[in-house]
C-alpha cells in the first residue's frame, strides 16, 4: 500500500512500514546492552553497540523513505503542518531537558551551598551535617570531593566557541535566505560554512575537556561543579554534533537539487534546531563559565 495525500487536504494516509518495529528492537537491544554492561558482563558492550547500529539503520532507512515521499510530491499542506508541530514539540522537549540541568545548577548554587554553610541558621545544616563548611562557588562540596581543581575560564576556548556558534547562526540564516531567493550556490556555500563551524566547535570542546582532565584536575567526580559542568556542556556538545550531522545531510540534499523556495521544511527544521543549540550555549556561557 502506498502513501496517499488526498486532494481535499483533510487527511493523509501513510503507507505501511516496518521501520517502527526495527526501531523498537534497536532501542530494546541498546537498553539490554547498557544494563548488562553496567553489571560488568563482558558481552554487554557488544549488545549495546549492536543496538546502536540497529537504531542507525532504522534512522537511515526511515528518513530515506520520508525524503523520497516528500520529493515525490506525496505530502500535502496538512502533512507539512504536522511536521512543523512535531518539530516544535521536539524542541520544547529539548528545552525541558536542558532546563532540568540548568535547574540543578541553579538549585546547588543558590540554595544548597548557602544552606550547608549555615545561612538559614538551621540546626540541620553545617552544624550537624558538615560543621565548619564554608560555602562558595565553584565548589566540589563538603569533603573536597575529587580533590582540588581549577575552574573553567570564560576566556580562551569558551569565548572562541561562543563566537563560532554565533557566527554559525548567521551563516545558516544566510543559507536560508539563499534558498528562499532560489540561489543554490549561496545556499550550499553557507551551509558548508555552518558545518565547518559546527565541527570546529566540537573539536575545540574536546580539546577543552582534555585540558580540564589532564591539567586542571576537573572531572565528573569533582563534586557538584564538575558534574554539572560536564553534564551541561557534554550534552550540549552532543547536540552540536547531531546538528552538524543533520546539516551535512541537508547539504548533500541541496547538492542533489532538493528543496525549492516554497518547499523546504527539512531545512527549516534543522535550522530551528541549530538556533536552539545557539541559545542553549549562550545560557551555558553566561551561567557556567562567566558567573
Amino acid at each position: 500500500m502506498s502513501a496517499q495525500a488526498h486532494a481535499s487536504n483533510h487527511y493523509y494516509l501513510p503507507n505501511g512500514t516496518y521501520w517502527p518495529i526495527i526501531g523498537s528492537v534497536g532501542l530494546f537491544t541498546t537498553m539490554v546492552g547498557a544494563a548488562t554492561w553496567l553489571e560488568d558482563m563482558g558481552f554487554g558492550k557488544y549488545i549495546f553497540l549492536l543496538g546502536l547500529l540497529i537504531i542507525l539503520f532504522m534512522m537511515f532507512g526511515w528518513f530515506g523513505t520520508v525524503i523520497r515521499e516528500s520529493e515525490g510530491g506525496i505530502y500535502n499542506t496538512q502533512v507539512d503542518r504536522s511536521f512543523r508541530w512535531g518539530m516544535t514539540w521536539f524542541i520544547f522537549s529539548e528545552v525541558m531537558f536542558f532546563g532540568a540541568f540548568f535547574g540543578a545548577l541553579f538549585f546547588a548554587r543558590m540554595f544548597v551551598e548557602p544552606w550547608l554553610g549555615g545561612s538559614s541558621n538551621n540546626l540541620f545544616t553545617n552544624l550537624l551535617l558538615w560543621k565548619g563548611y564554608e560555602p562558595g562557588w565553584p565548589s566540589n562540596g563538603p569533603g573536597n570531593v575529587g580533590g582540588s581543581f581549577e575552574a573553567m575560564s570564560a576566556t580562551g576556548i569558551a569565548a572562541l566557541n561562543t563566537l563560532i556558534l554565533l557566527s554559525s547562526g548567521l551563516t545558516v540564516t544566510i543559507a536560508h535566505w539563499g534558498l528562499k531567493q532560489g540561489n543554490r550556490k549561496k545556499l550550499c556555500w553557507f551551509l558548508l560554512f555552518t558545518i565547518i563551524l559546527g565541527f570546529s566547535f566540537v573539536i575545540l570542546q574536546a580539546h577543552e575537556y582534555i585540558e580540564a582532565y589532564t591539567h586542571q584536575n576537573l572531572t565528573l567526580g569533582s563534586g557538584i561543579y564538575g558534574s554539572t559542568f560536564f553534564m551541561l556542556t557534554g550534552f550540549h556538545g552532543l547536540h552540536v554534533t547531531i546538528g552538524a550531522i543533520m546539516l551535512s545531510v541537508i547539504l548533500l540534499r541541496s547538492l542533489k537539487g532538493h528543496f525549492t523556495p516554497n518547499h523546504h521544511f527539512a531545512f527549516e527544521a534543522v535550522s530551528w534546531y541549530w538556533h536552539f543549540v545557539d541559545v542553549v550555549w549562550l545560557g551555558l556561557f553566561i551561567f557556567v563559565y562567566w558567573l
